[in-house]
């Protein structure tokens, strides 16, 4: 089963970063506050990015690299094409 690593942007323009099995469900619980305490209190706007991942262990560790990046690395990365091996990513549309 397929594992995503996503990205949220959130109304104040902060991100949440996290991994889930399913997106849909997952984005729809931060939307209704019950998705993680972060996102209870900076709303989510929109999913910004999602890598696809083939097991939990990689994308756990992807999560944690992208949870250590600056707001400007996750702007960069959002806003390219992805070149990680053994992934799927896209991104949304662009974000200033």
């Amino acid at each position: 089963m397929p594992v995503y690593v996503y990205i949220l942007l959130c109304n104040d323009g902060s991100f949440y970063t996290g991994f889930t099995k399913n997106l849909d469900e997952r984005t729809r619980l931060h939307a209704n506050g019950k998705g993680a305490r972060y996102t209870r209190s900076h709303k989510p706007k929109r999913v910004a990015y999602v890598e696809l991942f083939d097991s939990r262990a990689k994308a756990m560790q992807r999560e944690r690299e992208i949870k250590r990046m600056s707001h400007q690395e996750k702007l960069n990365l959002i806003n390219s094409q992805c070149v990680h091996e053994g992934c799927f990513c896209f991104s949304q549309r662009k974000i200033d």
